[in-house]
């Protein structure tokens, strides 16, 4: 029974992935990056990527994009899955290697989360988001450290509890030619991206990371959409924009301009994320040995 549950499952996980990528090239008015994070996710997480881009990201008609993802919580939703896609690809990518070395699990879950971190800061976010950096990698890398850091700690407190417990009671789902293996981390994947919600929407709410920003020009109304304008920017001067956007409580989408925590604050927000996920392996040993 369970192995007509994965046969389905990838079945529905092929047609999601094939629907994102049509849709995010012929119906897509983000950027590249935001289009191949849901196409990630939606790889890793199957019909439930698919599902929440549906939600989230993808707008109904032309013109829509802006006012569709508005709303806080969709915003911190196509933050968490620029992520999340990196962190995933990452981990997938170190958990389909390490078990030719036949390390212990703790270590293989210590590599695991310094690859997804590796995946994440220096591809996901400072590499692919170099040019709203004036073009300078390295400051790429220090304004999306913070960011990163405490958003991996999320995703990770969420997927190691499962890769351990499920990799240990499921036998041979640690192996990656097999389907259980993949259907595990699928499993992981979509409890780590609920466990870093929370910590995403924080964020988002304190302009500390960016939401889903529409490219500029990219999602013109149609002409029977009755609009007079084809961006909002133009309906709006600045100070209205700004009593806009704390009043609905959603970040303007091509409005760049972020905050930054005071390096103290922002330690100490790093260490106690740290200490969350260091306490969800702590009481995974309770479960399955963690061994290193």
């Amino acid at each position: 029974m369970l192995d007509d549950a994965m046969i389905v499952w990838f079945a529905l996980t092929a047609g999601s992935v094939v629907f994102v990528v049509w849709d995010s090239i012929f119906n897509g008015v983000t950027s590249w990056v935001q289009r191949i994070a849901w196409i990630l996710v939606t790889i890793y997480t199957g019909p439930v990527g698919a599902f929440f881009y549906l939600l989230a990201c993808r707008r109904p008609l032309p013109g829509t994009h802006d006012a569709f993802t508005a709303a806080r919580w969709k915003q911190s939703l196509n933050s968490e899955m620029h992520c999340l896609a990196g962190d995933a690809t990452g981990i997938v990518v170190a958990a389909s290697i390490l078990p030719v070395f036949s390390l212990t699990n703790g270590w293989d879950a210590t590599i695991e989360y310094l690859a997804g971190f590796v995946s994440g800061l220096f591809i996901f976010q400072a590499l692919m988001m170099v040019g709203m950096y004036e073009g300078d990698y390295w400051k790429a890398v220090r304004k999306t450290f913070f960011a990163e850091t405490v958003s991996m700690n999320m995703v990770m407190t969420g997927m190691i509890p499962v890769m351990l417990i499920l990799g240990t009671h499921w036998a041979g789902s640690e192996e990656p030619q097999a389907l259980s293996f993949w259907f595990r981390m699928s499993i992981a994947t979509i409890v780590g991206g609920v466990v870093a919600y929370p910590i995403n929407h924080w964020m988002v709410a304190n302009r500390l990371k960016h939401g889903c920003m529409t490219l500029p020009d990219a999602d013109r109304p149609a002409p029977d959409l009755g609009h007079a304008s084809p961006e909002p920017s133009k309906m709006m001067d600045h100070a209205q924009m700004h009593h806009a956007e704390g009043t609905a409580g959603a970040m303007y989408h091509h409005d760049h301009a972020m905050n930054e925590l005071p390096a103290g604050r922002a330690a100490v927000i790093i260490a106690v994320t740290f200490a969350v996920l260091l306490a969800a392996v702590w009481l995974t040993s309770f479960v399955v040995p963690v061994r290193f």
